[in-house]
């Protein structure tokens, strides 16, 4: 058993010296338990779950609080939004189709689509308005590699953008960008070029091999029984959005539990080789922004850059005491998630909350579970006006 750290002994006492004193020994979920509580009294969250990952297995999830307005609990088998989260798994099933040679991560996009791009006249709600970038030929030297660390060149989503247009800002692969229209991208070469389902493909490639059994990429009426609703930054309850169409970026519905799994599975690079694996959580480019939003933040000077931060594939690389480490965020205006991973160790938490005020508490619950990992705490949350 792991030693815990002074902070997150002293966050056990937290739960009751008379519990304490019950207990010869405090085991790690019991330290990230007393964090999460405490960080839920403090930010008025209603409700989180959480996943203990030691050595690549999962020793366990505990859940807190509510999962709607009715004052239901959240259970380990809770339908909650994995928002973001999604694209760590995304990225990991393309890692997949490259080690079995279906696709180069790094051979130009137009290789696999059989016409251009700009020619693509769909639903723009499935992919992206991509006729919008005629003129720019830029398109064409983006890579798979590219879109999965974000540095295509896009904004996040091209709805933001002041024309409603897709555009590319920078050289492609020159820099990064938090860009969810990159992940659609990858997706519609998939589609579109390979003529596979993203859906299917992520069910037969990581959902089914982990045992993620409640998890999909759309709605399904078995999560009806037992899911979460959410809520906002002022306390709003929102009702849970059952998403009908597969989206990379984000449509991932899953449990505690099975995130855990998915979790367990990645930093023991499940169903990849070594040289697959490494890949996906390899420093592959440097961060060069003060924050992660907005998204087409100027890059600072190269002598104030945090220089452990790197994009990898679909997570984000660091190094901190315990070496190197990755984390992927989800968040949207009533869910706030997170995955970190220690990759020496092979230790993991991850935290799902149906409540986005939780994100403020995440750097106590995450130092709870690992002890200090030097996760970027301020470039991720910059909006909360973090410390660290």
């Amino acid at each position: 058993m792991r030693t815990l750290s002074k902070a997150s002994a002293v966050a056990v006492v937290l739960l009751g010296s008379a519990a304490a004193q019950e207990r010869p020994e405090v085991t790690p979920l019991d330290a990230i338990e007393a964090a999460a509580r405490q960080g839920m009294d403090a930010t008025g969250a209603k409700g989180l779950a959480f996943g203990f990952v030691e050595d690549g297995e999962v020793v366990g999830v505990r859940v807190l609080g509510d999962r709607n307005a009715d004052g239901e609990p959240l259970t380990g088998r809770t339908v909650m939004y994995g928002a973001s989260l999604t694209k760590a798994a995304f990225a990991y099933m393309v890692v997949q189709l490259a080690e079995e040679g279906v696709i180069d991560l790094d051979e130009p996009i137009p290789t696999y689509l059989s016409e251009p791009l700009t020619a693509y006249d769909g639903d723009p709600w499935v992919y992206a308005p991509y006729a919008t970038l005629a003129g720019d030929d830029r398109w064409r030297r983006i890579t798979p590699r590219m879109l999965l660390m974000h540095s295509a060149g896009f904004a996040n989503f091209w709805f933001l953008e002041p024309d409603r247009g897709l555009h590319i800002h920078f050289e492609p692969g020159s820099r990064y960008a938090y860009s969810g229209d990159g992940f659609i991208l990858m997706q519609y070469v998939l589609e579109k070029g390979l003529g596979l389902d993203v859906g299917e493909e992520m069910d037969a490639r990581v959902f089914e091999p982990l045992g993620m059994t409640r998890t999909g990429m759309i709605w399904r009426e078995d999560f009806a029984d037992d899911l979460a609703d959410g809520w906002t930054m002022e306390g709003e309850p929102v009702p849970h959005d059952d998403r009908s169409k597969v989206r990379a970026a984000g449509s991932m519905d899953t449990t505690i539990t099975d995130v855990a799994r998915f979790a367990a599975g990645l930093v023991r690079c499940e169903n990849l080789s070594s040289d697959s694996c490494a890949q996906l959580t390899a420093p592959s480019l440097p961060i060069t922004t003060p924050a992660q939003f907005p998204t087409l933040t100027e890059e600072l000077p190269a002598d104030e850059r945090r220089a452990d931060l790197s994009a990898g594939l679909g997570v984000v690389t660091f190094e901190g005491p315990q070496g190197p480490a990755f984390y992927k965020g989800g968040h949207d205006e009533n869910t706030g998630n997170t995955l970190v991973c220690l990759k020496e160790r092979r230790d993991c938490v991850v935290i799902l909350s149906n409540d986005v005020r939780a994100e403020a508490a995440f750097p106590s619950i995450v130092e709870a579970a690992l002890g200090e990992t030097g996760a970027p705490w301020a470039w991720e949350y910059s909006s909360l006006k973090l410390e660290r």
